[in-house]
């Protein structure tokens, strides 16, 4: 989340005039976040989130996006709803942009602090979704797939040592294995694919809800749950906790079990992973569009501890595979 286009009182107004809703009383835009714009809108019954997608944003998959939340709303998988202006349509435009009211969550992220705990309601609500899409039947392809990675490569491979001196040939070579390697049969259906704290809501000691499903695609299940492995169970020094990674598969198993195929590719696509948020974080340094970009250095460290591990008991879940 982010605030990248600017609205004002008056068109706010126009804009709300639309729905059956309640009056506004304010509204202020929330900083967090790199892709849309996006607004806190206080009304006299409670608070609404209204976002305005940016330029990167393909207009044309957005119903997909819509869809996924109200099919995931049916199934009882808290996340944000979409709210419909009196025509019945949801999607509208301000400022010049494609624009949304959802309704709003209760809860705050665990961006310091992540104990345990929080990864294994993490792992049951992962799984609790993956279950929910079992009936969806669009489809979105994962533009960050295998493919994918192989034209951030071609992209970032000459610059690749400036950032970091060797990167070249380790991108080259862990492209080449994971094409030679990955998975294809593995249970495979919708993936939020962008799981990390900021995404996730607790309140209470309890995960509230899921947002932000705007990089959702479909995928492997257990790559989805690789993601979060790595976005979760890594501290600041970049040391793996084991603790965390045990409780985040628990969480996941005890809901959705993983058959003997998704356990012994867990190493494989965990290397996936780190690789995908590595080459996008290099491609936005060599590539910068505005702001400060994130560090490749820590999924570079993510993939080197992978790249040893040989089965999923060293992440802490003692099934054999």
């Amino acid at each position: 989340m982010a605030v990248y286009t600017h609205i004002s009182a008056a068109e706010l107004d126009a804009f709300w005039r639309d729905f059956d809703l309640p009056a506004l009383t304010g509204f202020i835009g929330i900083n967090e976040g790199t892709e849309n714009s996006n607004y806190r809108i206080e009304t006299e019954t409670g608070p609404y989130i209204l976002t305005l997608y940016e330029k990167r944003t393909k207009v044309e998959e957005l119903p997909f996006f819509i869809a996924l939340m109200q099919h995931l709303a049916g199934k009882n998988i808290t996340c944000p709803q979409p709210v419909a202006a009196r025509d019945g349509v949801a999607l509208r435009h301000l400022a010049g942009r494609p624009a949304l009211v959802t309704t709003f969550l209760p809860g705050q992220s665990v961006l310091r602090g992540i104990m345990p705990e929080h990864c294994y309601e993490l792992g049951r609500a992962l799984a609790s979704m993956h279950l929910a899409v079992a009936d969806f039947a669009p489809t979105r392809r994962n533009a960050l797939d295998l493919a994918g990675w192989g034209e951030l490569v071609a992209a970032c491979a000459d610059g690749a040592d400036g950032v970091i001196s060797g990167l070249r040939t380790t991108l080259l070579h862990e492209l080449e294995l994971l094409t030679a390697s990955w998975p294809a049969a593995l249970p495979r259906g919708i993936i939020h694919a962008d799981l990390f704290p900021d995404n996730v809501f607790f309140r209470d000691g309890k995960l509230s809800g899921l947002i932000d499903f705007y990089f959702a695609c479909s995928d492997a299940y257990a790559y989805d749950l690789a993601i979060c492995l790595n976005a979760w169970c890594f501290e600041d020094h970049v040391a793996f906790n084991i603790t965390k990674a045990r409780q985040l598969l628990r969480g996941y198993h005890a809901v959705r079990p993983l058959n003997a195929d998704e356990l012994s590719a867990l190493p494989l696509l965990c290397r996936g992973a780190a690789l995908r948020f590595l080459l996008t974080r290099l491609y936005d340094v060599l590539h910068p569009k505005g702001g400060k970009p994130r560090d490749p250095r820590d999924y570079l460290k993510r993939l080197n501890f992978h790249q040893q591990v040989r089965a999923v008991s060293e992440y802490g879940l003692e099934i054999e595979a």
